[in-house]
């Protein structure tokens, strides 16, 4: 039985205690007041140090105070509501590596501190974007510069679907106070050149790209640099496919290399000169060596966050061997984890603290001793069975933060890991060392580090082509994760440990999710948060169908791929039977094409003859008015456009009529008053053209020239949905016309306020679900209130 008067201040039980705290604070839909938290963290802090029985609770409450204050103070940076969309004149420096596009190229920007500056963003972090083709932005922007720009600013806003990035999370993890873009870029005064760390990156990356003549010269960039700018999205398919990711994105592993090759050449100084053992223990000397070495190599990668993270972990496993006393590899990790924890608890919000750390307890957990194997064969059984309980342990972990298992990863990993661990990573670092003494001396080593890279790529291409080597599961219930970590544990134990077949059952909710499909006559519509723009899921009980697919817009941003896919994904769709662009405007039709290569639809349906560039090669089939199909129980017609009508972009949008057993729905794309009062004409006629809905998708995004009275009445819709992006330039939707819906008896919704809309058309009834109220997080930008009680409006 534990004892508690016992509880060692910084062990095992106070680093879950700690953990336990953060999370609840997170966990919260909205900040502890800091008001509140305040004094919790003094109780707290006093009732760790001084009553060790209470030390776990204590611990815990910290934990909870301390990521509250720290949740306030990020959200307490981010741009009031009254500077939204102006245009402010700000001057500072380029923080990190811009990163360029082919429409425009987007950098992180320090404001400078001092009176100068607008008062909301004084020494504050933004990140800019450079549009501008009369100005070629690559060949002006650099790490490290001091500019004066003119930019237009709003406070950090994401879309938020099922299965999609959450970049309201990203932005409070990295204290981001606004997001923007200049004007007139070409009135930009440079103040200064570049110089600093950063600036000494990215001529070392220049270097390597002008002096390497080869394809993996942008491997090697990022292998010694940090540097992902040249990868493209094939290069990260082909890496997520495989499970990768964390040998070419700078992580906790290259820092450890480093730290561990600092101490090898550090114990062979001793070896050589055994002297110096009579002044420093070898031991002391190699982890001094480890600490230097991983904080150089942190250093020369920008001290990004999961650098910084590791680069804690050798610092307290180095300073626990200094001090000479015992200590077992369970106690160093927790130290290294209250370490990260009280230096940053937002980290926990990052996949990268989580997969370092489990990794690490699956390891010393399941493979104690192997750190003591001598013979080859030993460490290479050692090697095949930590890439096994790296696989096994940390697969629900990657299931629940990716929605992906790699069946690929572990013999990936199995050539990969020793490959570029000992031949690539080395002399990468080598080079870019001996760079840094002397120009051009290092050439020769990036050279043969691209020349190791190249032979193995290929063959990690056709493993991902394959299509065995990755596995996309739909969003699992909160339980699961629980659930697997368990059978996980269960199917490592010890050899002859009994009913280890029972603990797959545990999987099961991880792995074959309840996917919520509709039963037999009814249907569900899944509105997806693209912005400005639309798209629709409609599904059956064993169909499925999208009604457009976002915007793909000039700036590189392709709502098909960002979140259109990835929603998909998380609904657990695995093909489309028909795929719609209501007409051919890119804010529907866009992202059609990236769509279509994740989901190859049995057909695509678009207005006739539709022209634009997302429908150019595909086989259209028209949907004209009068057609309609049955799917399990559900009907499916369309309303228009007629046959011989003449393609008149808006106006000729595809309006589809939905009719399960327990409701009906109406899809208007961006129809307008026109075809609105024709279909209420054309409804009085035909009964088949009947109007009345429960559920419909507001036309053109709630624009004053859609939403005429008399079709609003005719439908009769209990709740009406838009489709807009927030702040978007036209002003959708109109007050105007949502008071029109309003007084109709309609309750409307907006993706830009409530995200993802999921509405059920059941046996239950009609029901319309946020993803924002569904999955509330205390970052949520739609929820600012007074900072005294909870964090600062944007």
């Amino acid at each position: 039985m534990l004892d508690a008067a016992r509880t060692p201040p910084f062990g095992k039980l106070i680093a879950i205690a700690l953990l336990a705290g953060i999370g609840a604070g997170l966990a919260l839909p909205r900040a502890c007041p800091w008001g509140l938290s305040l004094p919790i963290l003094i109780l707290a802090a006093l009732m760790w140090w001084r009553s060790p029985r209470w030390r776990a609770f204590a611990a815990a409450g910290f934990g909870f105070a301390l990521v509250s204050l720290h949740a306030v103070y990020a959200l307490s940076l981010q741009l009031p509501p009254q500077w939204e969309k102006r245009d402010v004149a700000v001057t500072g420096r380029i923080v990190e590596l811009p990163l360029h596009e082919p429409r425009r190229t987007r950098f992180e920007f320090r404001v400078d501190d001092d009176a100068a500056q607008p008062s909301p963003l004084r020494g504050r972090l933004l990140r800019l974007a450079w549009y501008d083709e009369r100005i070629e932005p690559r060949q002006v922007l650099a790490a490290g510069q001091r500019w004066r720009f003119v930019a237009r600013v709003r406070a950090p806003r994401g879309l938020r679907n099922p299965g999609g990035p959450d970049a309201e999370k990203y932005a409070l993890m990295q204290r981001l106070s606004a997001t923007g873009y200049l004007r007139d870029p070409e009135n930009a005064q440079r103040l200064a050149e570049a110089r600093g760390l950063q600036a000494w990156r990215e001529s070392i990356s220049n270097r390597i790209a002008a002096r390497v003549n080869s394809d993996a010269s942008r491997f090697v960039r990022a292998l010694a640099l940090g540097d992902t700018r040249a990868l493209g999205e094939r290069d990260w398919s082909v890496l997520r496919a495989n499970g990768l990711t964390h040998l070419i994105a700078i992580s906790g592993f290259h820092v450890g290399l480093v730290a561990g090759f600092f101490a090898l050449f550090a114990r062979g100084l001793w070896w050589l000169w055994p002297g110096l053992g009579r002044r420093v223990p070898a031991a002391v000397a190699a982890s001094v060596a480890a600490m230097l070495g991983g904080l150089l190599y942190a250093a020369s990668v920008g001290f990004a966050l999961p650098t910084v993270r590791t680069w804690l972990m050798i610092a307290v496993i180095a300073g626990l061997r200094l001090s000479r006393r015992p200590f077992h590899a369970f106690d160093a990790l927790a130290l290294a984890a209250i370490a990260v924890l009280l230096a940053d608890p937002l980290a926990v919000l990052g996949a990268g603290f989580w997969l370092s750390f489990l990794g690490v307890a699956w390891l010393l957990w399941c493979l104690p001793d192997q750190a003591d194997s001598r013979g080859w064969r030993e460490r290479l059984r050692a090697f095949v069975s930590a890439q096994g309980v790296a696989s096994l342990g940390l697969l629900p972990l990657g299931v629940l933060l990716f929605g992906q298992a790699s069946l690929a990863g572990p013999f990936a990993n199995l050539i990969a890991v020793p490959w570029w661990s000992l031949l690539v990573v080395p002399l990468a670092l080598i080079g870019t060392g001996l760079e840094a003494l002397h120009a051009g001396a290092g050439e020769f080593a990036w050279r043969w580090a691209a020349a190791c890279f190249e032979p193995g790529w290929p063959w990690f291409e056709a493993l991902a082509d394959s299509g065995l080597a990755l596995w996309w599961l739909p969003e699992a219930r909160w339980f699961a994760l629980p659930l697997a970590l368990i059978g996980a544990f269960w199917l490592l134990l010890p050899r002859g440990v009994p009913g280890k077949a029972l603990a797959v059952l545990l999987w099961l909710p991880l792995l074959w999710p309840d996917r919520h499909l509709p039963a037999h006559g009814e249907a569900e519509l899944v509105v997806v948060d693209v912005g400005q723009g639309l798209s629709v899921l409609v599904r059956t009980a064993n169909h499925a169908l999208l009604f457009d697919a976002g915007p793909a817009v000039r700036d590189g941003f392709d709502a098909g791929e960002r979140a259109v896919v990835p929603a998909l994904h998380a609904l657990g769709v695995r093909r489309l039977d028909r795929a719609v662009a209501s007409h051919a405007d890119n804010d529907h039709a866009g992202g059609l094409a990236a769509v279509l290569r994740a989901f190859p639809a049995g057909e695509v349906s678009a207005p006739p003859e539709a022209e634009g560039e997302a429908l150019q090669h595909i086989a259209i089939r028209p949907c004209e008015a009068g057609r309609s199909w049955t799917w399990d129980g559900v009907r499916l017609r369309w309303l228009h456009p007629p046959r011989h009508f003449p393609y008149l972009g808006n106006e000729s949008s595809c309006v589809l009529r939905i009719d399960s057993r327990h409701g009906s729905a109406l899809l208007t794309g961006d129809i307008g008053e026109v075809i609105e009062r024709d279909l209420v004409r054309r409804a009085a006629v035909s009964p088949e053209d009947d109007l009345r809905a429960d559920v419909v998708l507001v036309a053109h995004h709630g624009s004053g020239g859609s939403s005429d009275p008399a079709f609003v009445r005719a439908t009769g819709a209990r709740h009406a949905l838009v489709s807009s992006g927030h702040g978007n330039r036209f002003g959708h939707p109109r007050a105007d016309v949502l008071e029109r819906w309003a007084r109709a008896g309609a309750q409307t919704r907006d993706t830009a306020a409530d995200g993802a809309l999921r509405v059920g058309l059941r046996a239950g009834g009609t029901t319309v679900e946020t993803r924002r109220q569904a999955h509330p997080r205390l970052w949520d930008a739609t929820r600012r209130t007074d900072p005294g009680l909870s964090y600062r409006p944007d």
